[in-house]
């Protein structure tokens, strides 16, 4: 059974510091926060001040419900992710670790989380609605214009690459 990834939500943003000395609050703030809701993804940097230093961190957030396939997570937290192994179809899944792959290499070269380039959602979300074009990338939920500028041209040149036609079994 196939599911489409557009009934995935928006994702939210929420950032916390940790002092290094006597961050307990701010420690126990964001562990409440963590079991709270559902995390997409967590990002954390040590930010060095001498007595000062602490921890920046970056959560992204799920809100509403995610039914697509089987998930894994932790324990009483199964719907954290999402399995687009068996969400997408097995030729679409191997067009989504290309994408996957080029995400990586390109945050490694921007110094930023995988997720800032494009989230697993819209990298599903342009192999299952074939984009080959800027317009394309642009019609995807949260793809706005200044990302499509910044890092569309190198994955609008993979996706032109991919062979999109149906495979037959």
């Amino acid at each position: 059974m196939r599911f489409f990834l557009s009934e995935l939500e928006r994702m939210k943003l929420r950032f916390f510091s940790i002092p290094v000395r006597h961050g307990k609050e701010a420690e126990d703030e964001l562990n409440a926060f963590l079991g709270s809701h559902r995390i997409v993804a967590v990002d954390r940097r040590f930010v060095d001040c001498g007595l000062d230093s602490y921890w920046a961190v970056s959560v992204e957030i799920s809100e509403g419900q995610v039914s697509l396939g089987r998930s894994f997570g932790a324990p009483g937290r199964a719907d954290r992710k999402v399995d687009y192994r068996e969400v997408l179809e097995p030729a679409d899944f191997e067009r989504f670790v290309k994408l996957r792959t080029l995400r990586k290499e390109v945050a490694d070269r921007e110094a930023v989380p995988v997720y800032a380039v494009f989230t697993n959602q819209q990298l599903a979300d342009m192999v299952r609605t074939r984009v080959t074009t800027k317009e394309g990338l642009e019609a995807i939920e949260g793809v706005g214009s200044a990302r499509v500028l910044k890092f569309g041209s190198g994955f609008l040149e993979v996706l032109q690459g991919m062979n999109f036609v149906d495979d037959v079994e």
